[in-house]
């Protein structure tokens, strides 16, 4: 009895130490993706108040592809370091710079009379999906590793119509890919989330970018959306 008791103390330390290292992970992204706010909301207001885009107004195809090519080699090169400092550092250089693509949205939707209620709806409705989304996914049974592949597909065939109606420019498919970018980013978060739960995330920068993503995509998804069905000019 005496050695099945030993293992089974054992069990209980290892299972101890890997539920209190996934806390850690989880503590330590909701911590990041909190700072990760403060220069995004600084970026976005320098790109508001102090840029003028109309370069990337005058050549928007140029612009547009030049900054897909800022994004992902950014993000390239924050998950290359996400084990050092290094890493840290990159993360929040890209939120500021998430902040500063923000401007041209932020610039057309205060040009609304109703504009800065438009912003806090966006907002407010990025914040409760978030909540609701992360409470869903840190206590649920449910192992939603599933969603991994569909989250992978979907973003693939969105970022390809992305691509697409750079050229195109068809409002309607604008229209459609913020609804595509919200469910896919909800889904993203529900994934991830769960996915640091459960031990397979360990890495908290990975962590947090791939939820400041998100969570930037709802919320210009829903801000555009807004704009369109609720603007209001007069």
């Amino acid at each position: 009895m005496q050695p099945e008791t030993q293992n089974q103390s054992v069990q209980w330390g290892s299972s101890t130490d890997v539920a209190v290292s996934q806390n850690r992970v989880l503590r330590n992204t909701y911590l990041l993706l909190a700072v990760s706010l403060i220069p995004t909301i600084i970026g976005a207001a320098v790109g508001t108040s102090l840029f003028n885009f109309s370069f990337m107004r005058a050549s928007p195809i140029i612009a547009s592809l030049a900054v897909l090519a800022i994004f992902y080699g950014w993000i390239f090169m924050i998950e290359k370091n996400k084990n050092t400092s290094l890493g840290l550092y990159l993360l929040l250089g890209f939120t500021f710079f998430m902040g500063l693509l923000l401007g041209p949205l932020l610039q057309k939707t205060l040009g609304f009379r109703n504009g800065g209620q438009l912003v806090m709806m966006a907002a407010g409705g990025t914040a409760g999906v978030f909540f609701i989304l992360s409470g869903i996914a840190a206590n649920a049974k449910r192992d939603f590793s599933f969603l991994g592949k569909f989250v992978m597909v979907g973003v693939i065939v969105a970022m390809l119509a992305v691509v697409a109606n750079i050229f195109l420019q068809i409002p309607a498919l604008s229209l459609a890919l913020c609804g595509v970018f919200i469910i896919l980013s909800s889904a993203i978060i529900l994934w991830q989330i769960n996915d640091i739960v459960r031990g397979g995330e360990t890495n908290y920068i990975s962590a947090t970018l791939t939820l400041y993503v998100s969570i930037y995509n709802i919320f210009t998804s829903l801000l555009q959306i807004l704009g369109i069905v609720g603007g209001d000019r007069d």
